[in-house]
């Protein structure tokens, strides 16, 4: 995949995917307002006479939209010994403007469906906003009061710097990012470069508001920045809006960009520890930046180094790996190459990296497969083509592409890729996988102590004020949006079928791009299908579906769906993502896999081997110690969800185990299957049943639902880590509500009134806004079929756990004794009821959601009728539920990381 498909997420993980449509618009009357704007099919562009670059996507997959504020400034331009500036100011671009509070703001994105955040590079700022297409104005509103100007009071930075500290500890105490930081240190010593966004704990001590707002004067200015628009709009009428509200804002003189002079580099190594049960081996060299004319070379070679077709994958089925990959991590002026490779705890890293160099200076040397070539680019038209299955993400890639590549569009990388040759992926690879100067870097897993159990309650010693929540006045410009409660308009509407061998199958039609996604899900809970003594077997089984299928071994498989430019899984959840023509070709293959898998004797051996060492050194991690112990204090000791696998229960599973288990398991009775894309209902209905429709199943149905649960006990427990300097800590109790009970619906509605939306909700208020205590902490029901569990989460240092929980304790409680405001509680409803168009945004988002409520034994509906539930639920209600449902007194207590205090 390019890169430009990976660069919004974190550094190691994908870009969200995104969409555009394509329509013919008229073309613009000099004479009108709009004079200047230039159209393309699908896209209109303009330059406001201030500088402001404008781009607006149209994409009529959902009624949303979705806006990206891009500042060509970060990290980069911050002032010397003070790496965090750009970072510390998007922050502070949440704490209020002139003629918009820091309260205001809150209510207002949490109001339309709380999907905003921001994100800082090294030289780009991001506001992003995805919010209901009628509720555009808003937004568009909120984005030109930020650009005109920012309070950056010495008040409101004193309370944020508490926060923004603690998103550092969290980041350091993530092993992945220790690494990722000191890789960045050594490539590139002497340059902007050397140091990421994050910033550090000392020069936030050392930064000023007064700096703060510097910063903001000095960069955010229109002709400096490029606004993004995607979604459900008239392209026309939204560029109107955006010059009425834009317009006026007064361009800037710029400064002077700062000079990145690299250094040679020398070869180097380096190792990290980390609280995972796996390590991991890197190999990273210093490649040309997003300027370079090699770049889009480059993004194929990375293409070809991570297929599974390719030799570094290959050391997986050999048994030396437990996964393996190869990404580019581009910069402006110059890049990060990188290869990883995954291994068990008790491997020899140093064995790995000697066959990683070993495959890495052969395709120097000898160059590329060029049927690796043809794939690779094959499959960067399908997935240049799944750009327009979602509307959230687009705003991201095109303001990537543009902002950072230097590109008209993203199909503009697509071009670029397409016209690399074989020669030319050759010439790349013999360049730059010059391994005399990598830098080799390893994370060696560590295991943990064992959990500190803690007699009693907690949190009932810490004597604080708790503030009220208070209504916000609002602008005139934000009141009709915000205080609209009504039921969404559905908007997908799906064909549900159900075939002879008793597979549900839901088509749901979608025409904004030429593809077709096919998702299934088959019931199933291994804690009470797996026989005992055979704890493991689900998890060696799901492996194995990467082998291919009877037909087609792991490479004549992989080699198929290449030849289509497919991306497919196996397992209890199956997916397929093609180009509609070849949506029969991908099926096919799909049934061909989850239907008749290879499970070969010699995968098989390789694979249990390694899983029982990964469980070995699982047992150890901080991670699966604190999950147990969350486990272990809820549930009884007797119940199902509490069984894990072993070594020993690993080691003694046969090949015939595995089988058996597929055939209890995988049952077309238990399986749901949504088709989605462009595609007819009766052609999707034909192909799965051509293909699906032959599997069969026999006995009885197994037991997939877990029993219900007597009410927990209090316990606080520590699990110590040493990686970590923050803490990560869960509060939770079990609840004998399902998800279909209607006391559910009044449940949820008083847990997003403590914490659904940034900011604007109780534990927002007052672990983040009031106190600094947290970085981010979340308020979560999670209702299933037969118990649920009500979760609050957080991170924050050692020394505030105690203080940070007593806070979100007496906020339940209080939701116990006394009604929430009535303006609070109308607000909450906005929330939910915003958010469900934006629930439907994405194709992803739309099968999920359907797969998810056949799993609860939902009506596919369920997200309209639960808008009238909530619309109908008083504060009565809520006060009701909580004082029957909810038991703070008996929450436990579970935390990873230092001894709290």
């Amino acid at each position: 995949m390019t890169r430009l498909l990976r660069l919004h997420a974190a550094h190691w993980a994908a870009v969200l995917s995104a969409s555009f449509i394509l329509l013919a618009l008229p073309p613009a009357d000099a004479t009108s307002p709009d004079a200047g704007a230039q159209a393309t099919p699908g896209v209109l562009r303009a330059t406001l006479s201030n500088g402001l670059r404008v781009i607006i996507v149209h994409n009529a997959l959902a009624p949303v939209a979705a806006t990206a504020v891009n500042y060509l400034a970060g990290s980069d331009e911050a002032p010397d010994g003070f790496p965090g500036t750009a970072h510390a100011q998007e922050h502070m671009m949440f704490r209020g403007s002139p003629g918009l509070t820091a309260d205001q703001l809150a209510d207002i994105g949490g109001l339309m469906g709380g999907n905003f955040n921001a994100d800082t590079r090294e030289s780009l700022t991001q506001y992003l906003y995805t919010v209901p297409a009628e509720d555009l104005d808003v937004a568009l509103h909120i984005e030109a009061i930020r650009m005109r100007g920012v309070d950056d009071s010495a008040k409101e930075w004193a309370q944020e710097r508490g926060a923004i500290e603690q998103e550092v500890a969290q980041d350091l105490s993530d092993p992945g990012y220790v690494l990722y930081k000191k890789l960045r240190a050594i490539a590139f010593a002497g340059t902007p470069y050397a140091h990421d966004a994050l910033g550090t704990r000392p020069s936030f001590d050392k930064t000023t508001a007064q700096m703060l707002k510097r910063f903001h004067d000095t960069w955010y200015a229109p002709n400096n920045a490029i606004l993004i628009i995607v979604g459900d709009v008239d392209p026309r009428a939204t560029l109107r809006k955006v010059r009425e509200l834009f317009g006026g804002i007064p361009r800037k003189r710029l400064p002077a960009r700062p000079n990145v002079a690299l250094q040679p580099l020398r070869s180097a190594s380096f190792s990290v520890t980390t609280d995972q049960p796996t390590g991991t081996q890197m190999i990273a060299m210093r490649v040309p930046g997003l300027d370079s004319a090699d770049y889009p070379a480059l993004e194929v070679l990375a293409d070809v180094l991570s297929s599974r077709r390719f030799a570094l994958y290959g050391l997986v089925p050999q048994g030396k790996a437990l996964d393996a990959d190869f990404e580019l991590d581009p910069l402006p002026k110059a890049g990060l190459a990188y290869a990883t490779v995954a291994f068990p705890a008790g491997a020899d890293p140093k064995s790995i990296e000697s066959d990683m160099r070993a495959i890495l200076s052969k395709v120097a040397r000898d160059g590329v497969p060029p049927d690796l070539v043809a794939a690779a680019k094959l499959q960067e038209r399908r997935e240049t083509e799944f750009l327009k299955n979602s509307i959230a993400g687009l705003a991201s890639v095109w303001s990537d592409a543009v902002a950072l590549y230097g590109l008209q569009s993203p199909e503009e990388d697509l071009a670029r890729i397409d016209k690399v040759t074989v020669a030319d992926v050759d010439r790349v690879a013999r360049r730059y996988l010059d391994l005399s100067d990598a830098v080799s870097a390893v994370m060696l897993p560590q295991g943990s102590g064992p959990p500190i159990r803690s007699s009693g309650g907690f949190g009932g010693q810490e004597n604080i004020a708790l503030g009220e929540a208070k209504p916000t006045s609002l602008p005139a410009w934000a009141q009709a949006a915000v205080s609209r409660l009504t039921v969404p308009a559905a908007t997908t509407h799906p064909i549900v079928t159900r075939l002879a061998n008793g597979i549900t199958l839901i088509v749901q039609p979608e025409d904004v791009s030429d593809t077709v996604s096919v998702f299934g899900h088959i019931r199933n809970r291994s804690q009470t299908e797996t026989p005992q003594g055979q704890e493991g077997v689900a998890s060696l089984l799901d492996q194995l579906f990467s082998y291919g299928s009877e037909r087609l071994g792991r490479l004549a498989y992989q080699r198929a769906l290449d030849d289509i430019g497919a991306r497919a899984r196996g397992g209890t959840d199956f997916a397929v993502e093609a180009l509609t023509e070849h949506f029969d070709r991908a099926v096919e293959l799909l049934a061909d896999n989850e239907l008749h898998p290879a499970l070969p004797p010699s995968a098989m051996k390789i694979v249990q081997s390694q899983l029982a060492e990964v469980v070995a050194a699982r047992d150890r991690s901080p991670g699966f110690l604190t999950r147990r112990s969350l486990s272990r204090a809820l549930f009884p000791a007797t119940d199902p969800s509490l069984r894990e696998a072993t070594p020993q229960s690993v080691r003694s599973l046969t090949l015939e185990d595995v089988r058996a288990y597929y055939r209890t398991v995988f049952r077309p009775d238990l399986a749901t299957i949504v088709v989605i894309g462009n595609v007819p209902v009766e052609q999707a209905q034909a192909t799965i049943a051509r293909y699906f429709g032959g599997w069969t199943a026999t006995g009885p149905k197994p037991q997939t639902d877990l029993p219900p649960v007597p009410p927990n006990r209090p316990t606080v427990i520590n699990v110590p880590d040493a990686s970590r300097v923050q803490d990560i800590v869960v509060l939770a109790q079990t609840l004998a509500v399902t998800r279909s009970d209607p006391a559910y619906y009044a449940l949820n509605l008083g847990s997003a009134v403590l914490g659904g939306g940034f900011y604007s909700t109780r534990l927002s208020i007052q672990l983040r806004k009031n106190t600094g205590l947290v970085y981010g902490v979340g308020s979560d029901l999670q209702g299933g079929r037969t118990r649920s569990v009500y979760f609050i989460q957080f991170a924050s240092d050692p020394q505030n756990v105690t203080k940070a929980a007593a806070i979100a304790l007496r906020e339940v409680r209080s939701m116990q004794t006394a009604p929430a405001g009535r303006d609070e509680l109308a607000r909450v409803k906005s929330l939910l009821l915003h958010e469900i168009p934006l629930q439907e945004a994405s194709v992803d988002a739309i099968a999920g959601g359907l797969i998810a409520r056949r799993e609860l034994d939902l009506p596919l509906d369920e997200p309209t009728r639960a808008a009238r539930r909530y619309i109908a639920l008083t504060a009565g209600d809520v006060e009701a539920a909580f004082r029957k449902w909810m038991r703070p007194a008996d929450m436990v207590r579970v935390s990873e990381g230092p001894p709290p205090r």
